[in-house]
C-alpha cells in the first residue's frame, strides 16, 4: 500500500508486484498506474506472498476494505507525524 500526502489530502494506492522497488520507481516517475501519475508515493504497508493468486486475492480484499486502509494510513501518519 502506498500513500501520497498532498497538502491536507492523503491518497492511497494498493497493488501487487514481484519487484517492489521497480514498481515504486515507476509510480514516482509517472510511468506506473494512471491514478499514481504526478504524485510522490511512499510505501506504508507491504506483505509477501509466495503465490501470485494469493497476492491478488489479498490485494482485492485490501482495495475494498476502506476501514482497514484508513487504519493503516492512520497508524503510519501517527508514527511519522
Amino acid at each position: 500500500m502506498l500513500i501520497c500526502i498532498s497538502g491536507n489530502k492523503r491518497f492511497s494506492y494498493v497493488g501487487y508486484t514481484n519487484n517492489l522497488k521497480k514498481r515504486l520507481n515507476l509510480h514516482n516517475t509517472s510511468r506506473g498506474a494512471k491514478y499514481t501519475k504526478g504524485r510522490n508515493w511512499t510505501i506504508i504497508y507491504k506483505k509477501k506472498y509466495y503465490s501470485k493468486s494469493k497476492a491478488m486475492k489479498e490485494e482485492y480484499k485490501l482495495k475494498k476494505n476502506y476501514y482497514l486502509r484508513n487504519m493503516i494510513k492512520k497508524d503510519y501518519l501517527e508514527k511519522h507525524a
